[in-house]
């Protein structure tokens, strides 16, 4: 029997109706979908954000998988070894199988370490990825902060991995994205105050969604319990206009050649 195709399907940030229609697509035709939880007592936001667009669906199965939110490799891999192996059971069956993830499933996503499974270990499986919004573009359409303009430079990074490196990466960079900032807020207020930027950091919690949370003053939450689905936007503007014919640092006008 001829092995199922896995689908990495992104279900974009929190909004339902953000969601493809390529995804949407998906989620109704496949055999089988996989739901990343970090435990079975909690639900699934991934499955929460795709639920509404498809109902009950005859003869297709749903089940759920457990990643738990740690950085302890001795937890993670026997984790993820038994969920990778829920999916290949199914994929050697036959069935079709789609992982929904939050976002894009190239983005900071647990889809990456399943794709880089398959093709290590499941030469007998085609892998399709369905791109989704993502959490970076819709933080910054919350907060109304344009992420780059003219030769702005991004940098994206986990904030509670780049701590000794934050204060540097701010004077490198134009824009800066901070994600999984709830567990760290002191320090990445503490290292943006030092850089003189607190005017130009937004906090967005939740983007998207009902809970959808905008902060401006971020000093005001240094101490707070962040949301896990929150970030911190950094935007500098330095380099912003050029093809409204601004110079960097400069807001004189210049010729701009057709």
């Amino acid at each position: 029997m001829k092995s199922g195709k896995l689908y990495g399907v992104g279900v974009g940030p929190g909004a339902s109706d953000l969601l493809t229609l390529r995804a949407v697509d998906c989620l109704r035709k496949v055999d089988c979908i996989a739901i990343p939880r970090k435990d079975q007592f909690s639900p699934s936001v991934a499955w929460s954000i795709a639920q509404p667009n498809l109902g009950e669906i005859a003869q297709q199965e749903r089940f759920f998988l457990e990643f738990p939110m740690t950085k302890d490799s001795l937890r993670l891999k026997p984790a993820w070894d038994m969920a990778f192996q829920e999916i290949y059971q199914r994929l050697q069956g036959g069935k079709s199988v789609a992982f929904v993830t939050e976002g894009d499933p190239f983005v900071y996503s647990t889809f990456i370490y399943l794709y880089h499974h398959a093709q290590k270990h499941w030469s007998d499986v085609d892998v399709e990825v369905i791109p989704g919004v993502t959490s970076l573009s819709a933080v910054a359409i919350a907060a109304d902060i344009p992420l780059a303009d003219g030769q702005e430079r991004i940098a994206i990074i986990p904030a509670s991995y780049g701590l000794d490196d934050l204060r540097t990466i701010l004077r490198m960079f134009d824009t800066v994205l901070l994600m999984k900032v709830s567990s760290c807020m002191p320090e990445v207020v503490k290292a943006i105050d030092a850089e003189g930027l607190l005017g130009c950091a937004v906090y967005v919690s939740k983007a998207t969604m009902k809970q959808q949370k905008i902060i401006r003053d971020i000093a005001r939450i240094k101490n707070d319990h962040c949301d896990y689905f929150s970030m911190v936007v950094v935007c500098k503007k330095n380099r912003s206009g050029i093809l409204e014919g601004k110079r960097w640092q400069d807001e004189s006008p210049y010729e701009v050649e057709a």
